[in-house]
């Protein structure tokens, strides 16, 4: 990256930074645990939203798979960890948001927002290491991995004391996913990836407008809601994640 560019990361990152932490404390919204879809099917109650999760946890360990047992998936130098961190976080989002959507409340929304934390922060180190440098790419993921848990302790502790705030837990999950396509359009890296993170966050941004819309996509489809939605949406995005990671593996012994 060109020093205009990593000026203009610096600026981006510092002024959404900055408009976060000068709103006032943002606490979890009650009816967020209000989903459209309760049904309670084979006596296990929000079916839907706790099956919809399932994806997550076969993609998880087919990363897993590719690379600590088959090694197929090549790594950014020093990074194995933050791939075994990121396919295992994604892993345990199916049980952690499985368990949330089996009992909705803000002390079950804690186990499933530490496995997305996980798995967000260790892919944005991925990334860094993966566009900028990998220098530092050990003490980047720590201190990334550290503050993602933290944002999520934060919060719970501050909705313990009647004063919820999200916003570092916004920063962590919104942050990165601004940052990336930056990344990724000014610095190069591995080709074969760069169409599965665009891929991601395409996936991504569609789940969040399913996540939005999870009433009125339910009204109209009936059989599933737009949360339910949302998880497979997420998911796909990681699955061609996971197939570009394989596809460089391809090009490289080809």
């Amino acid at each position: 990256m060109t020093k205009l560019g990593r000026l203009f990361v610096a600026v981006v990152s510092i002024a959404v930074i900055t408009v976060v932490w000068s709103l006032p404390p943002i606490a979890q919204d009650v009816g967020y645990h209000l989903f459209a879809d309760t049904r309670n099917i084979f006596s296990i109650p929000n079916f839907w939203n706790v099956l919809s999760n399932i994806p997550f946890l076969f993609i998880g360990l087919a990363g897993l798979y590719g690379v600590v047992i088959s090694k197929e998936i090549p790594l950014v130098k020093h990074q194995k960890q933050a791939y075994i961190l990121f396919f295992s976080g994604v892993l345990w989002v199916a049980i952690g948001s499985g368990y949330y959507h089996l009992w909705p409340s803000n002390s079950s929304l804690l186990w499933d927002r530490l496995p997305m934390t996980v798995a967000f922060m260790s892919l944005f180190s991925i990334v860094i290491s993966e566009r900028i440098s990998t220098k530092h790419s050990q003490y980047v993921l720590g201190f990334l991995l550290f503050f993602g848990v933290f944002s999520v302790i934060y919060w719970y502790v501050t909705e313990l004391n009647g004063v919820g705030d999200l916003r570092l837990y916004i920063l962590v999950q919104f942050l990165p996913m601004l940052l990336i396509p930056l990344f990724l359009l000014l610095c190069r890296g591995r080709s074969t990836t760069g169409a599965g993170y665009w891929l991601l966050l395409l996936w991504y941004a569609i789940a969040k407008v399913c996540e939005y819309f999870d009433q009125e996509i339910f009204e109209v489809l009936v059989v599933i809601s737009g949360h339910s939605l949302k998880h497979i949406a997420a998911a796909m995005g990681v699955l061609f994640l996971l197939l570009a990671y394989r596809k460089g593996a391809l090009n490289k012994s080809g």
